[in-house]
């Protein structure tokens, strides 16, 4: 029986619906912030590119564990603390501007300062200092102009696309706009990966590299400053009345997110995925980029390299969204959720066989192809990177958040808040952590041979680790999935018995 209303008119219909779902008359507000976040992940993807390429060549992949382990995330407390500071004295704008300015003034300095004078700047801590713990600590001290570009590097994408972007596009777009805008700025930003890669290849000068990246925080400043000024105070982009205010974000402490978590098996699921996607990853990118550093000593061979993988993941990532949107649509949430940790295991399982088994390709590989055994090593660490970065935005991201769903309001609010602290903590340092005590403790006596590294000599180590968090993390989408299909039933059959 028709309750006499007439359905709503599709705004858009065709292919026109899937791939432009944007009112000309909107791009005046649509095409401005979907360049920021442009310049926002191209300065992201620039600066992941050259951080690697300086930490590595300079001072070894052995110090990227102790770097985010023990440098980066007391940064990023710092920065969260300075940030709730500033929150309670400037307006958001403001906030925004002095935020900006700050990464525009450091990488400024790097290319006027501190890179050009980067010899006269290293104290020599490290004479007379032997192989252990002491010397892992001082390596990054040492190094000091090189660990802070890695550490702002890291804190560019945390605080700017993150929390800068996002918070500003939730504030200016009402939940029917955001519906047709949100996915149309990741097609349109993601193409920054592709020509962030392209400027990491061509350009040699790390110089003009970083004054490209001044540029692009000069830019962002200016479409913020045009948009809060001469766009957002038209009433047909942006109308205070249709913005649904979100409620205060729930936030819990250390120990009130680990009970939380632990009285709820489905939650210790969802925070099971997340930990075992930052560690597994983690563990694989550290020894890739060794492998790479033997193969690319040279700074730029080194960041041309990288750049290879910007132009590699920008282009799986716009595959993989066309594609995980249609797999999210006509599979099952179990499918779905699988899928990245089966990409994951699979590329990681052959990257680690190439460099365990090393010594015994070397005829396979010369009776199949011109490449070297170190080479193909490489080129299957890029592939295992740019796979499982792809499926990781389009899938993994998807269904972790589609789990939160059946919850109630307040298990979902405090949930999210509790996984985002432990899950979010654990994943980014927890294979920091497992790789700074392998090579402080376990390789601490160990001396490489000839064409190998302390990382590559506990490959074997690493591997049997990574597998044992890619196992937990396939009983963690069997668990979740089947108490989603608890709770899911549960729902459904209360609607049938009120329907009756």
């Amino acid at each position: 029986m028709s309750d006499g209303k007439k359905p709503e008119p599709q705004e858009f219909t065709g292919l026109r619906s899937i791939f432009w779902p944007i009112h000309s008359y909107e791009l005046k507000k649509f095409l401005p912030m979907a360049f920021m976040m442009m310049g926002i992940l191209f300065n992201y993807s620039v600066m992941r590119g050259l951080k690697d390429s300086l930490v590595v060549t300079d001072m070894g992949a052995e110090t990227i564990p102790t770097l985010k382990l023990w440098f980066v995330l007391p940064a990023a407390v710092l920065f969260m603390l300075a940030y709730s500071k500033l929150s309670n004295v400037f307006s958001k704008n403001g906030v925004f501007y002095i935020v900006v300015s700050f990464f525009l003034a450091y990488f400024a300095l790097f290319a006027v300062v501190l890179y050009p004078c980067k010899d006269a700047l290293t104290p020599d801590l490290l004479s007379g200092v032997s192989e252990g713990i002491t010397k892992t600590f001082l390596t990054p001290i040492q190094g000091w102009v090189y660990s802070s570009f890695y550490i702002m590097a890291e804190l560019w994408g945390s605080a700017m696309i993150s929390l800068m972007f996002w918070r500003f596009a939730n504030d200016v777009t009402s939940i029917k706009q955001s519906k047709r805008f949100y996915a149309m700025f990741g097609f349109v930003a993601n193409g920054a990966l592709i020509v962030s890669g392209s400027v990491l290849e061509t350009v040699e000068d790390i110089r003009v590299i970083t004054g490209i990246a001044v540029a692009i925080c000069v830019f962002i400043i200016a479409v913020y400053y045009w948009l809060n000024n001469y766009v957002l105070t038209d009433p047909r982009f942006y109308n205070p009345d249709e913005i649904k205010k979100p409620k205060k974000k729930v936030k819990l402490s250390l120990g009130e997110s680990l009970k939380y978590i632990a009285t709820s098996k489905y939650l210790g699921y969802i925070a099971l995925l997340v930990i075992c996607y930052g560690i597994s990853i983690n563990l694989v990118e550290v020894m890739w980029k060794d492998q790479v550093s033997m193969l690319y000593p040279n700074k730029g061979d080194f960041k041309a390299f990288m750049g290879g993988l910007q132009i590699w993941t920008g282009s799986a990532t716009i595959f993989f969204m066309l594609v995980g949107a249609n797999i999210l649509r006509r599979c099952s949430w179990f499918t779905s959720a699988m899928i990245t940790p089966l990409m994951v295991f699979s590329t990681g399982l052959v990257f680690f066989g190439c460099i365990i088994f090393k010594g015994d390709m070397g005829p396979v590989v010369a009776s199949c192809s011109s490449l070297t055994v170190l080479e193909v090593i490489a080129y299957a660490g890029l592939a295992q990177n740019v796979l499982a970065k792809g499926v990781k935005y389009s899938l993994f991201d998807s269904t972790k958040e589609m789990s939160y769903i059946p919850l109630d309001d307040e298990l979902k609010s405090k949930g999210k808040a509790a996984v985002d602290v432990i899950g979010g903590r654990a994943g980014k340092s927890g294979g920091a952590a497992i790789n700074f005590f392998l090579l402080a403790v376990v390789a601490k006596n160990i001396i490489p041979p000839m064409g190998s590294t302390k990382l590559a000599e506990i490959a074997p180590i690493v591997a049997v680790i990574f597998a044992v968090f890619m196992f937990v993390w396939f009983f963690a989408v069997y668990g979740l999935n089947k108490e989603f299909l608890k709770i899911t039933s549960n729902k459904d059959s209360k609607g049938e018995s009120k329907a009756a």
